[in-house]
């Protein structure tokens, strides 16, 4: 369950119970007696006066770890206002993208003896469709180039299966269409090979047997005097609660208690003469909003931090998409970096650790950390620029290729019932997907497969987002290009196929009205898949408005009180979207990823024809009442710059339930 490994300049190549965190703000002492509350730390950030001098402490050993942290494939960069970043003094800079990377990669090993590059997670899968259109392998192609040496588990890691990281991500093993869904030709004309490095986590495990998907933790050594090799331990914490995650929703696995998890690791590490330990952890803290300071900490990290076991000598953090360089206290009052370096490469967090050679031990007092902008004023460098040149032209290329040909529009204009043709689409493709069973490499699932019997796709829900975002018109000669489709629908969410029962469904068809803030009558429809026709009363009271002998599967009206397997989308049964009736589910079995399994559907199909809008009607719609209702299409938020955000983070950031739930105003956005 560990890995031993010597450390050395690295040279680039060219070819089920939650945490209960009381999260509130808090003040601190410093081992110093200085009361920190609301104060920026200082750049860089020192663990004592000492450290200022540290450099000249010639009888220890350095150790520089350089992080990075939720990359999500952005190897261009971000975009919009998430291309800058505020440091101290309010100064911006503009950064991001792997080219510029690797040259301030490159400037700040020079001349280290002792360096390791590492990551807390989210470094591929999200929203980037340069990279998730090649199942996220040009993500590692830059990592290799960049010599990224290990890698915490984050939550999106997960988001195909623990198997995809395992065998895919890591060992290079394509499936299941090499050259179509993996096993892509790199910029040097070879198929995918897999990470040069490896991926960790102490508290995923899987939930039939408790052990866990990947190694808890791992040992670095570095070279001291007279040939010395000194230890140092690395922990590695995923976000708990990531197999309840809309994208990374997965019945087979389960994660355990962090602040436990860490504790007992570092008993261990400390059990096998390791005394240097470093905490990687995908979860993350709000502390202000300079990238290299930090002010009025809050969090789940945060408050781990403050209580984690003081043999651990520095946490890295992510998830959070924040940007802090701080010193806490442990809980003996010794000062340890607690850091996160931002998202999509905005930011390079430094930490330098001095290690005594006879005990192997950090000497608190002389670390220092500091976070540096990766800024695009540089010249980039020539092996990542090439890698970036090359997914970028591949990703042109593909957006364009075609999939299908289509005989008429789909489109999201409702009809007056809320039904529309891209809607019943959505809905025929949810059924399609959950009634074919996974491959054997996705070994996401504790429940045996049973094909679902009915699909509902919400529209335009009252909370979250709609699952059908675009629509498909037809290019030349009525083609369907790949691009088009990929973003036709989804946001990195699987389809799920759930046991309910038939007074569930009604329930679910009833909580499409709603009423409003302003008293009005808001319908949020839902799509129904082909083989469903339901109707209802416009006459009726919110709450009482269908009929189940109106509703009909298959032809035979729905039973209250028998059971169904539904298809819907794991955001849908997670309370995200407004329908609570769903998220009392029972044996939930996952399938494939939206954007991926409509782009196999519509390639099945291969000729689209939109359906008559048939499938809903409406009763007494002449008598007085309240009517059908409004319908209000949900808002899709924006970046500070007024362009939009990606839809997997829009989902996140407007999305109900357990995930409507804020820390200090703030969300992370998975």
């Amino acid at each position: 369950m560990t890995q031993t490994r010597t450390s050395g300049p690295v040279n680039f190549l060219m070819g089920q119970q939650r945490s209960s965190y009381d999260t509130g703000r808090r003040s601190f002492l410093t081992a110093f007696g200085a009361l920190a509350t609301t104060t920026a730390l200082g750049v860089p950030a020192h663990a004592s006066d000492a450290a200022r001098d540290a450099a000249t402490a010639d009888e220890y050993v350095d150790l520089q770890l350089l992080n990075i942290c939720d990359l999500h494939g952005y190897l261009q960069g971000p975009v919009g206002s998430d291309a800058v970043v505020r440091g101290n003094g309010g100064k911006t800079y503009t950064v991001g993208g792997v080219a510029a990377l690797g040259t301030h990669l490159e400037r700040l090993r020079a001349g280290r003896a002792n360096s390791l590059f590492f990551a807390p997670g989210d470094l591929f899968s999200g929203w980037e469709f340069d990279a998730a259109a090649f199942s996220d392998e040009p993500t590692i192609e830059a990592l290799n180039a960049l010599g990224l040496d290990f890698a915490t588990a984050g939550n999106h890691e997960f988001d195909k299966s623990p198997a995809h990281l395992t065998e895919h991500m890591q060992d290079g093993r394509a499936h299941p269409v090499v050259g179509r869904d993996t096993g892509f030709r790199d910029s040097t004309g070879r198929r995918f090979r897999g990470a040069d490095f490896r991926y960790y986590s102490a508290n995923v495990v899987r939930t039939r047997t408790g052990r866990t998907v990947l190694p808890p933790y791992h040992v670095e050594y570095v070279r001291g005097p007279d040939g010395r090799r000194i230890p140092v331990g690395f922990i590695h914490l995923t976000v708990f609660g990531s197999e309840s995650f809309p994208n990374s929703f997965h019945p087979g696995l389960r994660t355990l208690d962090q602040a436990a998890t860490a504790d007992r690791c570092a008993r261990e590490l400390k059990r096998r003469g390791v005394h240097a330990i470093v905490l990687s952890m995908h979860d993350g803290a709000v502390a202000g909003g300079d990238f290299n300071s930090g002010s009025d900490p809050s969090g789940p990290a945060y408050e781990l931090a403050l209580r984690v076991s003081p043999d651990i000598d520095a946490i890295v953090c992510g998830h959070w998409h924040t940007r802090f360089n701080m010193m806490l206290p442990d809980p003996a009052g010794v000062p340890r970096p607690f850091v996160e370096a931002g998202f999509h490469g905005q930011v390079v967090n430094e930490i330098n650790l001095r290690l005594d050679p006879r005990t192997g031990r950090v000497v608190r007092e002389l670390t220092v950390s500091t976070s540096h902008p990766n800024t695009r004023d540089v010249t980039p460098h020539p092996g990542l620029k090439a890698i970036a040149d090359y997914w970028a032209g591949q990703a042109a290329t593909r957006e364009r290729s075609r999939v299908a040909v289509q005989r008429g529009p789909f489109t999201r204009s409702r009809n007056t019932v809320g039904q529309s043709t891209m809607g019943d689409l959505a809905a025929d493709w949810t059924l399609w997907a959950a009634r074919r069973p996974v491959p054997s490499y996705d070994d996401s699932n504790v429940h045996r497969f049973v094909p679902a019997q009915l699909a509902l796709v919400p529209l335009a829900p009252t909370v979250g987002q709609s699952l059908v975002r675009g629509d498909l018109t037809p290019g030349a000669d009525g083609a369907v290009a790949f691009g088009q489709a990929w973003r036709a629908v989804g946001y990195g969410s699987p389809t799920v196929c759930v046991r309910v029962s038939g007074q569930q469904i009604h329930d679910a068809l009833e909580q499409q009205w709603s009423t409003g803030p302003d008293g009005t009558l808001r319908f949020a429809p839902l799509a129904v898949s082909g083989n469903v026709r339901y109707a209802f009363d416009a006459s009726g009271a919110v709450g009482d408005r269908v009929d189940p002998a109106d509703v009909r599967i298959d032809g035979a009206p729905l039973r209250v009180d028998r059971d169904y397997r539904l298809a819907t989308s794991s955001y849908t049964l997670l309370g995200m979207d407004g329908y609570p009736a769903l998220t009392a589910y029972r044996e939930p079995y996952r399938h494939q990823r939206d954007f991926e399994s409509f782009i196999a559907f519509v390639r099945e199909r291969r000729v689209l024809t939109p359906s008559p809008l048939d499938r809903v009607r409406v009763k007494d719609a002449a008598l007085r009442g309240p009517g059908v209702g409004v319908v209000v299409d949900p808002p899709v938020p924006v970046r500070e710059d007024g362009s939009p955000l990606p839809p997997s983070v829009a989902a996140i950031l407007t999305a109900g339930g357990p995930r409507a739930l804020r820390h200090g105003g703030h969300r992370p956005p998975c």
